[in-house]
Parts: structure tokens; C-alpha cells; sequence
């Protein structure tokens, strides 16, 4: 015996609408709560992605991977413990007088002929905003709620002991079930089907894990080419710079060009017109060497994308995700673009 129910009343339509809404915003609520708890298992993914070639050749080397990923951790801790002793007491002290100084850089700025004459066509536009902007930044009254959301999450996990340790953990975990969570995997796809799919599946992640490490390498370059320059041409804040140098530049293309504009930026408020035109030739020259002869020959083997659909992938990335989004899009452009050329363009041929 079948019930047919229909809706035709407006008082249904409204009341089924209204659930329909109310459980959205209940999911959509839910899913940016665990923000947090996402961004710490991607992090410890790509990180496990990104040392797994290393993990590979030292499991060849000594036959067991448990001693293989014991030394990649001492290691990555030795190399972290490194860099904290070394630079984190000059980025705090700088980071500091960075922020107090921020309004004297700002009315250098402006007081610049073009940007002053810009400013005044544009009636206050320019010295309004830079203006409001700084005294947001520089009033430490706002300095807690500017540590919310999103960007909580990335001071969490570069600052904070409990985000590092959680990343940490899961990535240790990562690495030693990174077998079985890929056998689990593939054993949920139909037998007829799991060869191709573990094809395409470890070609993803052997693309993902040379893309993170290739871009690693890649901002490390950069950034420790940027910090001598700055530090020989006298640019104030140099550790500071490298620091924002560096995190922008793990965005490919689009990080680079801005990380340049703000360190050309600043030099401009603070240094005599000469010296910043040395530093925005270096800039100029460096990012041509980076675009066409260093990111090619590291990245070539982990992502073959068009440079086009890599600014389009970035762009997208951060505007949905921000800083993390910007990150994730291209593996994820890359993905798709596997599973196209690999199954979509193979089945549309055979038709």
C-alpha cells in the first residue's frame, strides 16, 4: 500500500523551506567550527605528502619504515628547533618595532609625489585608507579580535605550541598509516576498477607531495635571496620581510609579485629613491629567474599546468580559503586535471 504526499498547501511549502534553511545554516555553522580542526589535518597531510619521498628512500636504505620515519621527525625537529633558537627572538623584537613604526612608514609613503598627486585625484581615497588601516593595526585594543577566525588558525599553527603539537602528531600518525589508509581506500572502489583508480590515486599523491616540497624549496630560495639583498641594501624590518617574504611566496606566482610590492613598498617610505631602485631591479630581474628557469626546474615533475590556470587556481583558492585555500588549489587544479586527461579524454575518445 503506497502513500503518494503532496505538498500543496503554501503553509507546507513554507514550513519544509524554512527546515531546509534552518538545517543549512545548522551544517554551514557546524563545518566552520571544525575550521580549525581541517586546517591541522590538511597542514599534517601535505606535510606527510611532502616528506613521503624521503620517507621512501630512507625505508629503501634501512628496510623498515619505522626507522625511516624516526629519523625524518628527529630530523624536521632538529631543523625547526634550528630556526626558532636562531630567528624567533631577533621576528619578535622586530615584529614589535615593525607595528610602532607602521605609522611613520605609512606618512613616508604618502608624502611620495606620485602617490601624493594620486591621492589628491582620487580625493583622500589613498591616505584615508592607509590611515584608517594603520591606526586599526598599530591600537592593541584590536589586536585580539584581529587574532580571530581564520587568522587564528595560522598563528595557531605556526605560534602556537598546542596547534604545532597537534600538526606534529598527526603527521607522525600520517606517515606510519599512510599504507593502510591507502589500502582502505582502495579497497572501497569495486575490484574491476581499483587498478585504474590506484593508478591515478598515487599519481595524485606523488604530484601533491613533489608540488609541496618543490615549493618549499622554492620560497626558501626565495626568501634567503631577499634577506641578504635587504640586509646589504639596509631595508629596516629584514626578518620581518623575509618571514612575510617567504609565507607569500608558498602561493606560486601571485605570492611572489606581491611579496615584492610590499617589500618595495616599505624600502620607498624608508630609503633613499636610488637604493629602492636597486632593490625593485633586483625584485624585477629575480622574478623572471624564478618564473622561468628555478620554478620550472623544481616543479616540472609535480604539476604540469598551465601558468594561466595556475594564477586562475591560486586566485579562486584564496579568496575562498584565504592564505590555506591559495595553497590547496593547486594540487587540486593539478587533480583535476589528471583525471581528465587520464580518464575523461580516454572515455570520450573511445565513444
Amino acid at each position: 500500500m503506497q502513500t503518494n504526499f503532496k505538498i500543496n498547501h503554501p503553509f507546507q511549502v513554507g514550513f519544509l523551506g524554512g527546515l531546509g534553511v534552518l538545517t543549512a545554516v545548522l551544517i554551514g555553522s557546524a563545518v566552520m567550527g571544525l575550521g580549525s580542526v581541517f586546517a591541522y589535518i590538511v597542514t599534517a597531510m601535505f606535510i606527510t605528502l611532502g616528506l613521503e619521498p624521503l620517507v621512501a628512500l630512507l625505508e629503501r636504505k634501512t628496510g623498515r619504515r619505522g626507522y625511516a620515519i624516526s629519523i625524518v621527525v628527529l630530523g624536521l625537529l632538529a631543523v625547526i628547533a634550528t630556526l626558532f633558537t636562531l630567528i624567533l627572538p631577533p621576528l619578535v623584537s622586530q615584529a614589535s618595532g615593525f607595528v610602532t613604526n607602521l605609522p611613520q612608514v605609512v606618512s613616508g609613503f604618502l608624502k611620495l609625489p606620485a602617490v601624493a598627486q594620486a591621492d589628491v585625484q582620487l580625493g583622500g581615497a589613498i591616505s584615508n585608507a592607509l590611515t584608517s588601516s594603520t591606526n586599526y593595526l598599530s591600537d592593541s585594543k584590536n589586536w585580539p579580535e584581529m587574532a580571530g577566525g581564520l587568522v587564528k588558525v595560522g598563528l595557531t599553527l605556526f605560534n602556537g605550541v598546542i596547534g604545532f603539537m597537534t600538526v606534529l602528531i598527526l603527521t607522525i600518525y600520517f606517515m606510519s598509516a599512510l599504507k593502510g589508509i591507502k589500502r582502505i581506500g582502495y579497497q572501497l572502489v569495486s575490484k574491476s576498477r581499483r587498478p585504474k583508480f590506484e593508478a591515478i590515486a598515487e599519481q595524485v599523491m606523488s604530484s601533491v607531495g613533489r608540488y609541496v616540497m618543490g615549493q618549499v624549496i622554492v620560497a626558501t630560495i626565495n626568501a634567503s635571496l631577499a634577506f641578504i639583498v635587504m640586509t646589504i641594501m639596509g631595508v629596516p624590518f629584514a626578518i620581518v620581510l623575509t618571514f612575510i617574504d617567504f609565507l607569500l611566496v608558498l602561493v606560486p606566482i601571485v605570492g611572489s609579485v606581491t611579496s615584492a610590492a610590499i617589500i618595495t613598498m616599505i624600502s620607498l617610505a624608508t630609503l633613499p629613491p636610488s637604493t629602492v631602485l636597486v632593490i625593485a631591479l633586483y625584485f624585477l630581474v629575480y622574478m623572471q629567474i624564478e618564473a622561468y628557469v628555478i620554478a620550472p626546474k623544481i616543479m616540472r615533475r609535480a604539476v604540469n599546468l598551465p601558468g594561466a590556470l595556475v594564477i586562475v587556481a591560486a586566485l579562486s583558492g584564496g579568496a575562498l580559503l584565504g592564505m590555506l585555500g591559495a595553497l590547496l588549489a593547486i594540487p587540486v587544479a593539478a587533480t583535476i586535471m589528471l583525471i581528465v586527461r587520464q580518464v575523461w579524454i580516454p572515455h570520450q575518445d573511445e565513444r
